[in-house]
């Protein structure tokens, strides 16, 4: 077995990440729970959707308040974005109001299922890539338009486990383990992942992460749920590494029965 990309870090375009662990800032009670819950995981990185953020009333707190920018990566993202044309707008936003090039993009294909429209998908990378974009991919399972998406320039493939906020962890472990073994940048599973269990096994499978919202902000205790998905992912990473045994259709004693009185 190949050990995947760099053991230590987690690296994309440029960025050297400690935990492979990303979180998302939407969908809790509030930024204290937020800025709570992201700690408990320990995450270098979060996700923030460009489209739901305050940046016009400041009566009203806004989320760099609780997390700093300059303490860890904020990762904009097209959340709510259903054709190019809205994708593209709103990265060129975040470009403009922070000088953010590493993006999240994310192209749904209806309100109901919000999976991902790989053709626009497709359309946007090429866009964004062209103009200095570093940019992370939100797409279908399929391993032949992952390997599109690299080839466009991509800076990390990242497959769906199941339907966005589901919680149905990962339902085909077969095309993620295809995408695995062909891409040479980051695969990251998004969407799907219901509980840390989810995140371990995508992890010993030799993901180079994960990216977690729903599952944390929707537990009923968010910040130690938060904190089991930074264990978990540490514990499949472990795992990865350590290659598990091989597996046997017969038993085998765990001790030698050789010298037996």
């Amino acid at each position: 077995m190949v050990v995947r990309l760099n053991n230590k870090y987690l690296k994309i375009a440029g960025k050297k990440l400690k935990s492979r662990l990303i979180v998302g800032t939407g969908k809790y009670k509030n930024f204290l729970e937020t800025a709570k819950a992201v700690k408990a995981s320990a995450a270098d990185m979060v996700t923030v959707a460009v489209r739901r953020i305050n940046i016009t009333d400041k009566k009203k707190p806004i989320l760099t308040d609780y997390l700093n920018p300059k303490k860890i990566i904020y990762l904009p993202n097209t959340a709510g974005c259903f054709s190019s044309e809205e994708a593209l707008r709103t990265l060129r936003l975040a470009r403009e109001m922070g000088g953010w090039k590493l993006v999240k993009l994310e192209v749904l294909g209806d309100k109901k299922n919000l999976y991902p429209n790989m053709i626009e998908t497709i359309k946007s990378t090429k866009t964004l890539v062209k103009e200095g974009f570093k940019v992370m991919v939100y797409c279908t399972d399929d391993p032949l338009l992952a390997r599109q998406l690299e080839d466009l320039g991509a800076s990390a493939i990242m497959p769906l486990a199941s339907p966005i906020g589901s919680g149905l962890g990962l339902q085909n472990k077969i095309n993620l383990s295809m995408i695995i073994k062909q891409s040479k940048v980051p695969v990251i599973v998004d969407a799907g992942i219901g509980t840390a269990s989810d995140a371990t096994i995508a992890m010993e499978m030799g993901c180079d992460g994960v990216l977690i919202n729903s599952a944390i902000a929707n537990a009923k205790r968010p910040v130690l749920m938060a904190k089991a998905f930074k264990d978990a992912v540490i514990s499949g990473r472990n795992a990865y590494l350590a290659e598990r045994m091989r597996k046997k259709y017969s038993a085998s004693a765990s001790s030698p029965l050789k010298g037996m009185i």
